[in-house]
Formats: C-alpha cells, sequence, structure tokens
C-alpha cells in the first residue's frame, strides 16, 4: 500500500498540531498563574477565615459557616486582604473585636496554655502507667519454700491418684 503526497502532508501536519500542543499546554497553566485577579482569591479568604470561629453561632469556623453575618466578615477579611493587611494584622482585629474565643487555635497565655500542656503530659503518664502495669503483670511472684514444698506434695497426690485412675482402665 502506498501512500500519496496527500496523505502524507495530512499525517504530517496532525503530528506537528499535536507536537505544538504537547509543547504550548503546559505554558498555558503556567501564563494563568501568572496573571493575579484585582482581589484576594476565595482560598486566600478562606485559609484566614479557617483559623477563626464565628462570633454568633456555636464552634463553626467562619470559612463554612453558613449565616450572614459570616459572609459579612468573610467580606471584610476580604476587603482588609485587599488594602494589604497581613493574616495576623487581620486576626488582631478579629479578636480586638470578639474576643480571643474567635480564634481557632487559642493563645497560650493566662489558662489558655493548660491546652498545650495537658495532652502532651497525659500521654506522658498514660505511656509510664501502662509500663509500670506491664512490668508488674509480666512479673512471677516470688514463691516461698514451704508454699514450693507445698505445690510438690499437691502435685505428688495428683500424679498419684492419676496413675491410680490410669491403672484401674
Amino acid at each position: 500500500m502506498m501512500i500519496n503526497r496527500r496523505s502524507f502532508f495530512i499525517i504530517y501536519v496532525i503530528l506537528v498540531l499535536i507536537s505544538l500542543t504537547g509543547i504550548l499546554l503546559p505554558l498555558d497553566g503556567a501564563l494563568a498563574q501568572e496573571i493575579s485577579p484585582s482581589g484576594p482569591t476565595d482560598d486566600e479568604v478562606n485559609a484566614i477565615a479557617k483559623q477563626l470561629y464565628c462570633p454568633v453561632c456555636e464552634n463553626i469556623p467562619l470559612d463554612v459557616c453558613p449565616t450572614q453575618a459570616c459572609t459579612q466578615w468573610r467580606e471584610l477579611i476580604r476587603e482588609k486582604l485587599t488594602e494589604g493587611w497581613k493574616e495576623d494584622e487581620i486576626k488582631n482585629y478579629f479578636v480586638a473585636q470578639y474576643g480571643d474565643r474567635v480564634l481557632a487555635a487559642p493563645p497560650a497565655r493566662g489558662l489558655n496554655w493548660l491546652v498545650y500542656i495537658i495532652p502532651p503530659l497525659a500521654i506522658v503518664g498514660g505511656g509510664y502507667i501502662l509500663y509500670r502495669a506491664l512490668k508488674a503483670w509480666k512479673q512471677v511472684p516470688p514463691v516461698s519454700e514451704e508454699e514450693s514444698q507445698s505445690f510438690a506434695e499437691q502435685d505428688d497426690e495428683y500424679a498419684a491418684r492419676i496413675e491410680e485412675e490410669l491403672r484401674r482402665r
């Protein structure tokens, strides 16, 4: 089967287009990443909102809270980021407005430092108690001479009874 010039040209053009697509496709993603939108992205806003809790709702992170107030606070975070505020400045702003209870990780001051100290101490203490318990369970209690003689006599009696029973059969 012979390939004529026209078929050869079509195959050649297709291969060139596939090659160019393979070369230019990764550049498309790189170019898209360089161009940033005019304001902060939702990911940037949610990265900060995830570290804050809703002051109105109980135990709900700000990034997933569905209330209108939380939507307004996320927009406030977006505005602060647009103005050039840093993450710590935004978190400090919310702490100044609503107190330490809005932080997902409480600051290590006052009684809050116990949150950071007690869990490691409990784990170390529990490990030590478990180690001591296992060590105590492995030890064989010491047996006095009288008890060992008593056990020997009982073993002899038991063995004698077994032998007697076996002889009967």
